[in-house]
């Protein structure tokens, strides 16, 4: 039987693997960090936030907020609303529904801020359109500017929603048809059964989800950038990179840091102590609600709208800026490209599904508050740009090969591969982590006492009893990592290795150039990638509803 040592005691196993983790994931961090408390910089601390508190934080602060609030409101609208529809109603296209909301995941946010401003800026062929029908002259009519923050709060919405909708669905999917059942016989429609019942069962994937979501926005740098939005990232790469002032951009990533744990901690405060366990399993007698006439036209077309804006418009638009463009060659660095942008996003989603399966165990068989702590740390990776990311990591690995030189060891850390994937392990766990959280949240601890009473111990627990249940969210978490990975810009622009280039750097460098009819290819070649795994997702699970 298992000790209860491993189960209650600080000396579980696995919380020495999570102390690891969380130790090589909080050194960028704390590197970024103690350039805040550092004895050179102190003096210099409270003067450069006062600055900055009177100049431009106010402003970073507001816009990042807003653009967060909208994200969070029309995230959860769609993608909840949208994984309840295709999981509980029948209407026309809920089958291709089922799997099409999922492909704007595969649309980078500064793709998509690239395709809309070329289509919807002055020049470009909307309002060229109207000009030519109306007669319209100069500035003499209104149009809405996509470059505001309202634009990068409906852009990142269409293109941030399946984060929830991908995890809002897999928990309606294995809701209790029990339950449902049990709510109608008492009376309770299909909405009713929806805020009751269903909606209670999801909550710890929707808000994942948003979490996700909001995470991604505030870190988001390519899209504010190109529209001219200053928020707190945009704030932080100024400072770094332009000003040379690490003081005033640790003190905005700070902000930014705390800013994000304080929407974690809110939620899990919210939660309480509340579990929610999916008794009883998927039914496969269990039938969808048809809808007919109006309703079932409006579902369908409320399921369309996100796709066609977060996905089918961009695309369409990427492929009219290849087909406007003069003749392309790129040869076989094309290639090496793809190729360099696969193995990274492959190997770096392996791993961090393995890391995260044992650390979300551990604290599962574990009531160490070390563990909860490891794990909190794990996901403050995800609130910090990329490239904050990369110079925290060179930082020390650059002292590592110095030392490494000095004793004749080549240097092998520094802007190597290696580097590249540990920073892309430091950004994407969280996102890995709250899915296979999430996953092992469903299944009631019952069944560990039960394999428990029959002598299973922790490896056999978790993989005979644990990891057939858990297979949909480690898949789910492997395939968020993997696209994440292949979209990646700030970190990998910063630590590639020499002459390793990937499509996200190839596409920025590009569009910088303006250059959008060469960059349309090796963008369309990322959102090609990236469908791939989203579509073989999308179907795996739809098969098990049937």
């Amino acid at each position: 039987m298992l000790d209860a040592r491993h189960q209650y005691g600080a000396t579980h196993p696995l919380l020495l693997v999570s102390l690891l983790i969380a130790l090589l994931v909080g050194v960028p961090i704390v590197g970024v960090l103690s350039n805040l408390f550092s004895p050179h910089e102190l003096t210099n601390s409270v003067s450069t936030f006062s600055h900055l508190w009177g100049t431009v934080l106010p402003e970073y602060v507001v816009n990042s907020l807003i653009i967060a609030l909208i994200v969070a409101v029309l995230t959860a609208v769609i993608g909840l609303g949208c994984a309840w529809l295709v999981a509980v109603f029948n209407f026309p296209g809920r089958r291709f529904f089922e799997w099409a909301l999922i492909l704007p995941l595969a649309m980078p946010a500064y793709v998509v801020a690239y395709a809309y401003t070329d289509f919807l800026q002055f020049t470009g062929p909307i309002q060229s359109a109207l000009r030519a029908m109306f007669g319209w002259q100069g500035q003499s009519y209104w149009f809405p500017q996509i470059r505001s923050v309202g634009g990068a709060g409906l852009l990142f919405s269409f293109v941030l929603y399946p984060y929830v909708y991908l995890l809002a669905r897999n928990a309606f999917i294995e809701r209790s048809p029990r339950m449902l059942d049990a709510a109608r016989t008492l009376g309770a429609g299909p909405w009713q059964a929806f805020f009751q019942v269903s909606l209670p069962l999801a909550r710890p994937a929707a808000a994942a989800g948003i979490a996700l979501a909001l995470m991604e926005t505030l870190a988001d740098y390519g899209a504010v950038a190109y529209f001219g939005v200053p928020t707190l990232t945009t704030g932080i790469y100024k400072s770094w990179y332009i000003f040379s002032d690490r003081t005033a951009a640790a003190q905005i990533a700070a902000v930014l840091l705390i800013a994000v744990m304080g929407l974690m901690l809110l939620e899990q405060k919210n939660r309480g102590r509340a579990r929610y366990y999916a008794v009883g399993g998927r039914s496969a007698a269990q039938l969808a609600t048809q809808l007919n006439g109006r309703r079932a036209w409006g579902a369908a077309l409320f399921c369309a709208l996100p796709i066609l804006c977060g996905f089918f418009a961009p695309l369409l638009i990427l492929l009219r800026l290849l087909w406007n463009a003069d003749a392309i060659s790129f040869g076989v660095r094309y290639f090496d490209w793809l190729q360099n942008t696969i193995v990274l996003g492959g190997v770096t989603a392996c791993i961090a599904v393995t890391i995260c399966v044992l650390m979300a165990y551990a604290a599962r068989v574990s009531n160490s508050k070390m563990q909860a702590w490891c794990n909190r740390i794990v996901s403050m990776g995800y609130a910090i740009p990329g490239a904050v990311i990369a110079v925290g990591i060179l930082i020390p690995l650059a002292y590592i090969d110095a030392w490494n030189s000095d004793h004749g060891i080549a240097l092998i850390l520094s802007g190597s591969v290696i580097a590249l994937v540990y920073a892309y392990l430091v950004r994407f766990l969280a996102v890995s982590f709250q899915s296979v959280q999430t996953g092992l949240l469903k299944i009631t601890p019952a069944m560990d006492a039960s394999a428990r009473s029959l002598g299973h111990g922790i490896g056999s627990m978790l993989m005979r009893i644990h990891m057939p249940l858990l297979w949909r969210s480690v898949l789910t978490a492997g395939l968020l990592v993997f696209v994440d990975v292949v979209k990646e810009l700030p970190a990998t622009l910063t630590i590639r290795p020499f002459n390793f280039d990937t499509l996200a750097v190839i596409t920025h460098q590009l569009a910088s150039d303006e250059r959008l009819g060469d960059a349309a290819l090796p963008a369309l070649t990322i959102v090609l990638v990236a469908i791939v795994p989203v579509v073989m997702l999308a179907r795996a699970i739809a098969k098990t509803k049937d």
